[in-house]
């Protein structure tokens, strides 16, 4: 065990936990950041979906030695009242239905469009390809990242 220094959301945190540890079992057993949710355990689901330094990455499978002093953005840490342009976009297509892949869908395409704010319908459906949802509702998924681009 070891205590890891983290910068999640801004705030600083401690972990005390093995260096193999993946960085979403620290996030919701030791911090108690619950948004990112557990879907796979293996990076290809994309529900654990948080930024490092602004790049969507999978947290189920990134050990939490490997932070070091990066800056780590979960769902919580997104925007402070919900009010995200992708948070927003969202809401007003009304995407979710069951809602468990949706964390991960919002944090990948939040990261994308703040690398490409206005991308094209290939690019939307080519960068959220990686994102599982168990709804089906990727046609929601692709008119709220097109709706968001609008709002950057």
């Amino acid at each position: 065990m070891a205590i890891f220094k983290l910068q999640i959301n801004g705030k600083a945190y401690e972990a005390d936990v093995a260096a193999d540890t993946p960085l979403l079992w620290v996030l919701r057993d030791h911090l108690g950041l619950t948004g990112t949710k557990y879907g796979c355990g293996i990076a290809q689901c994309g529900a654990c979906t948080v930024h490092l330094n602004g790049t969507a990455v999978r947290s189920c499978s990134l050990p939490v030695s490997a932070i070091k002093n990066a800056a780590v953005t979960t769902i919580e840490g997104l925007s402070e009242k919900g009010d995200h342009p992708v948070q927003l976009a969202w809401d007003e297509v009304d995407v979710p239905q069951c809602g468990y892949c949706q964390a991960g869908q919002i944090m990948t395409a939040a990261a994308f469009l703040k690398k490409n704010p206005h991308p094209t319908s290939e690019e939307i459906v080519s960068t959220m390809n990686g994102n599982i949802c168990r709804c089906g509702a990727y046609h929601r998924i692709r008119e709220a990242v097109t709706l968001a681009s609008t709002k950057i």
